[in-house]
């Protein structure tokens, strides 16, 4: 531990205006570290509390909830959001406002509540949900309002230990990199204590009595509580891109909300759309940040669909066979499928959903006759290019954006500028993200849900199942293998471990995987495209991602998450058969498992 990092945790605990409970986690920590100096675990616990502080990026801000400048906590919530009001009145447009939505993590109303402080006490108009609202609505608030910007309290799918502070611009879309760098810039220069202004009271209360509080002392700006009418009209916005009408009343349909946002307004549009049969997991139906049933809430793995697949099963001992389970997680922008196939259920992976979606869209639009003219569709760098195959069949423009779907709702805003918005269908991310519309700029579960519910309806019409047209998708275009390597390095020990591994791929990029050579190395950091032995620019932003392309368009990505602390590598085989993609894959994935493990 540094002097600098001491010098910290002695000047945290002293302060007055600390909150006692954040006192007594450092006071506990310090004194276990003071009494027994060899106590390892104390040492380190407070140094993982103050060796860095929080750091805000094209993410925002996400971390574990706690005391410490590298902590989610108050303080560290009022620092970043002055650092945020401090960017939006630098751009002095009068009466400036900021939405602000938030969902079922422990404190995220608090936060919500403290952000509403802050900013008010900068002069900055606020309008706030009074409950839980899914991050898809707080994006279409701001767009209704014409908002300057927009705050989301969450952790998305993160274990219960977390919280975290999205950032959204006036389009409604996560802040992009250039503009998340001067909010960082302003952060930087704040002291957490003393360099904020807030009108929020002392620490304590209840929510609603919190927010009367900051209304009434909040001087030149103004607090509103976003009426239900705002939801109504987002609800509409998702029910205007439904397919048209099909038979959903045959489709039996399992949903879990993963005890966070999407409970209402997931169940709102499936009963709109003619969902008789639909049941809710009960234990996972309220709003619940201890997630009990469910520790890791992230509808892309199985084991967060636990309970919802415990329900499918027991519905059929009793002759009601659901034939999809949805999953949406804690903040609704992401959805998980499971699916009655060949008497058991299976998982989809996200590409699977965003391919299925996407050819579903064309064809349903084609058929329709409401196929835009010079039609847009966008996917992140990691997604399927199975989707581009399908985008030439029915003649859309396949643009390709880093990972994160703030660079697909910033495509949706070039066009929009362009009075040409009409022009984009789709967008999907491999981590269970879609969105069909423009309504919002950001990924959107409830829209989500309605259409995959439209689209197991059509295929149970057909007496086949979301894998059966999966299948036939693949026999028209042959079948394309994507999975997922996750490697896990918590800390400051592991955050420099990747960043070894990174230099390591850049400074040493393999000439061959797997006994396939290399074509093509894409390094999107230095924005270089390095092939067959010519050199190239790419037209992308800056970000940590190396790409390796074999001959046959296979290919291996690699990056640091932006969200956790992992290392993520992305495998893209296409073959002639599923069994002869998925050897290749898993032979693909060992080796590349050995290369990273021979990296200290």
């Amino acid at each position: 531990m540094t002097n600098e990092t001491k010098k910290k945790i002695a000047r945290w605990i002293e302060r007055r205006d600390l909150d006692e409970g954040l006192r007594a986690e450092l006071g506990a920590l310090k004194a276990a570290a003071e009494t027994d100096p060899s106590n390892n675990s104390a040492l380190d616990a407070l140094n993982d509390r103050f060796y860095k502080d929080l750091e805000f990026g094209t993410a925002g801000m996400r971390g574990i909830l706690g005391a410490g400048s590298n902590r989610m906590n108050i303080h560290t919530v009022r620092r970043i959001t002055q650092g945020f009001a401090n960017y939006i009145n630098e751009k002095k447009r009068k009466r400036p406002s900021v939405a602000i939505g938030y969902d079922n993590r422990i404190n995220s109303d608090l936060f919500a509540f403290e952000t509403a402080g802050v900013l008010l006490a900068n002069g900055i108009d606020v309008y706030i949900y009074p409950e839980l609202a899914p991050t898809p609505a707080l994006s279409f608030a701001v767009r209704h309002y014409s908002c300057d910007a927009g705050v989301m309290i969450t952790a998305s799918h993160n274990t219960k230990e977390y919280n975290g502070y999205k950032v959204y611009d006036a389009a409604g879309e996560q802040s992009l990199p250039d503009e998340a760098d001067a909010i960082a810039a302003h952060i930087e220069k704040l002291d957490v204590f003393d360099d904020v202004k807030t009108v929020a009271p002392e620490f304590g209360g209840a929510f609603a009595e919190r927010i009367a509080a900051a209304e009434h002392a909040g001087g030149a700006a103004r607090l509103e509580i976003i009426p239900p009418g705002v939801n109504d009209a987002f609800i509409d916005a998702v029910l205007a891109l439904s397919m048209g009408k099909r038979n959903l009343s045959k489709l039996s349909v399992v949903y879990t909300p993963l005890n966070g946002t999407g409970n209402i307004p997931v169940r709102r549009v499936l009963g709109l759309i003619g969902l008789t049969e639909l049941h809710t997991v009960k234990e996972q139906e309220s709003a619940d940040g201890e997630f009990p049933t469910c520790p890791y809430p992230n509808p892309e793995k199985k084991e967060a669909l636990a309970r919802g697949l415990a329900l499918c099963e027991e519905l059929r001992k009793q002759g009601r066979s659901p034939d999809i389970l949805m999953a949406t997680d804690p903040d609704c922008d992401r959805v998980g499928v499971a699916v009655l196939h060949e008497n058991a259920y299976r998982l989809l992976s996200g590409n699977e959903i965003g391919v299925l979606l996407f050819d579903f869209i064309c064809r349903s639009r084609t058929a329709a006759g409401t196929m835009p003219k010079g039609a847009v569709a966008v996917k992140t760098i990691v997604s399927s290019p199975l989707a581009s195959v399908i985008a030439c069949r029915y003649g859309v423009e396949m643009i390709n954006v880093l990972t994160g779907f703030k660079f697909v709702g910033e495509q949706i805003t070039m066009l929009e500028k362009k009075g040409e918005e009409e022009r984009y269908i789709f967008g999907f991310e491999e981590s269970c993200g879609y969105m069909s519309g423009t309504h919002v700029r950001d990924k959107d579960a409830v829209n989500a849900c309605m259409l995959i519910a439209e689209l197991a309806a059509e295929c149970k019409d057909r007496e086949i199942t979301l894998v059966g047209r999966l299948e036939e998708i693949y026999r028209e275009y042959g079948f394309y293998e994507n999975s997922l390597i996750e490697f896990a390095m918590d800390g400051e020990s592991g955050m420099n471990r990747i960043k070894r591994i990174m230099s390591a791929f850049r400074e040493r990029a393999p000439r061959e995987l797997f006994g396939a050579p290399v074509a093509e190395t894409t390094d999107y950091l230095s924005s270089r495209k390095f092939s067959d032995g010519r050199e190239s620019g790419i037209d992308l932003p800056k970000s940590d991602v190396l790409e390796f392309t074999f001959r046959d368009g296979s290919g291996v990505i690699v990056r640091p998450s932006g969200t956790e602390p992992k290392l993520k590598i992305y495998l893209a085989v296409s073959g002639a058969t599923r069994e002869a993609s998925a050897a290749t894959t898993a032979a693909l994935g060992d080796e590349l498992r050995t290369v990273i493990d021979g990296i200290a």
